[in-house]
């Protein structure tokens, strides 16, 4: 389901390039080939935080009892109907979100984290939140004669 998402948000690159803003995707582990097998879903520089430290202290985490859900199910169902399927390997419980940071002290302006898996952000809001983008601006020093 994270690869329909990531799918989703790389149709934005256009309109985030345009804007200056990068797109980058931060994922816990790499097993077998699985970052090769995500890069066609997502259009951004990817890297792997295998200490987690992105996640935060407090990692959220749906267990087993996450897959009776109805929501899980639904996502997973529309996800599949979509053409998309993800995989069974590695730790696959913590859930995840989409941030938007800005620079200096402008800080996180959009946190949306999964409640379930496939609880999607909208592109909508994703774009609302980089417009809000205050741009810093470099200042160059140079000498005079």
């Amino acid at each position: 389901m994270c690869r329909e998402e990531a799918s989703e948000l790389s149709s934005l690159k256009p309109q985030l390039e345009e804007l200056g803003v990068p797109l980058v995707a931060v994922v816990k582990e790499n097993i077998g080939t699985e970052i090769q097998d995500f890069r066609p879903h997502f259009a951004g520089d990817i890297y792997i935080d295998e200490k987690k430290h992105f996640y935060g202290p407090l990692q959220r985490k749906m267990g087993g009892l996450g897959f009776i859900r109805l929501g899980v199910w639904q996502n997973f169902i529309r996800a599949w109907r979509s053409g998309y399927q993800g995989n069974m390997n590695g730790e696959g419980f913590i859930l995840g979100g989409v941030f938007v940071i800005g620079p200096g002290d402008q800080g996180i302006l959009l946190e949306h984290r999964e409640k379930e898996f496939g609880n999607k952000v909208e592109n909508a809001d994703v774009l609302d939140a980089v417009k809000k983008i205050v741009p810093q601006i470099k200042l160059l020093k140079y000498k005079t004669q």
